[in-house]
């Protein structure tokens, strides 16, 4: 069967059987199929990254593989799960169920970090910058690559995630300037080698509250971990941790910038001014208006 045949056969079945989840606006019908049928010919890629490459000839055990995939896609099994591959910030990673797959939406929180770091290597070489909740790693990575002024510290409570940040580290050959280590949010960094000598905390925390984090669509609760998820009773279990513990690790006049949920901004910016730990306190709105990444520079 011809590629085109084939392509246009596959589609339309997928079509008809799929879904898609709103926070990854980079999956579509055809980019699903490209990076599916790329893997099941030994080509590892990402929705973003398939579009545009000329798709190869399948042999009939690949097209059987592809099938396979497809059917799995189906069940709602997340895309990058089954091609091992996300791209953010312009980066292609390795993704897998050891961590939350990252999202299009983290972007703004990211971009506002790279944009702070530069600002802080035009004045000081090498900035030093931990990623906290850091999941697969894709902040502080993303970050470095685009940066290669700064020094990152990445750190998770799940041993899993470290490790998949660990071989996502080697895979974009920042080793020399990115490190990974398991830890309780920063308790890896008690030591006087960290206390007061950050110069950016980034963290995308988990911010829906538990009672919402079971009724999450399928492809997110049965495959993707609780615990990247899960922000306590309110949800901001985690964000009103690192608010007050960041002072302890920043320099004077250096930053914290992370991540909130919908409709918390409000809140967490009323929760930083009353903390009086911060001189600047602002925030970057998404598309459509709503507070999605906070930022404030302490005293």
């Amino acid at each position: 069967m011809e590629n085109d045949e084939l392509f246009n056969e596959l589609r339309s079945e997928l079509q008809e059987k799929v879904h898609f989840l709103k926070d990854k606006p980079e999956e579509t019908i055809d980019t699903t199929l490209r990076s599916l049928w790329l893997a099941s010919a030994g080509i590892f890629k990402s929705a973003e990254a398939s579009d545009g490459i000329i798709l190869p000839q399948l042999s009939e055990n690949q097209v059987g593989k592809l099938r396979a995939l497809i059917v799995q896609r189906v069940k709602n099994v997340p895309l990058a799960y089954l091609t091992g591959r996300q791209r953010f910030m312009g980066v292609e990673l390795l993704a897998d169920k050891r961590a939350l797959i990252p999202r299009k939406e983290t972007e703004i929180l990211g971009n506002k970090a790279l944009e702070l770091s530069r600002e802080m290597t035009k004045i000081q070489k090498p900035a030093l910058v931990i990623d906290t909740c850091c999941g697969a790693g894709n902040l502080g990575s993303a970050i470095a690559y685009h940066n290669p002024d700064i020094k990152v510290y990445a750190t998770d409570l799940s041993h899993e995630a470290v490790e998949l940040t660990k071989d996502n580290i080697s895979f974009l050959n920042l080793s020399d300037r990115v490190e990974a280590m398991q830890g309780d949010f920063m308790s890896a960094f008690e030591n006087d080698a960290f206390y007061e000598k950050v110069d950016l905390i980034v963290c995308n925390p988990p911010y829906i509250t538990s009672a919402k984090v079971k009724k999450m669509d399928s492809e997110i609760s049965s495959y993707e971990p609780e615990l990247a998820f899960d922000g306590g009773m309110l949800g901001i279990k985690i964000i009103q941790k690192l608010i007050s513990e960041s002072p302890k690790f920043l320099k004077p006049s250096g930053w914290v910038v992370f991540e909130v949920g919908l409709g918390q901004g409000p809140f967490v910016i009323q929760f930083l001014q009353k903390s009086g730990n911060y001189s600047v306190i602002d925030f970057v709105n998404d598309d459509e208006g709503n507070i999605r990444t906070v930022y404030a520079q302490k005293r």
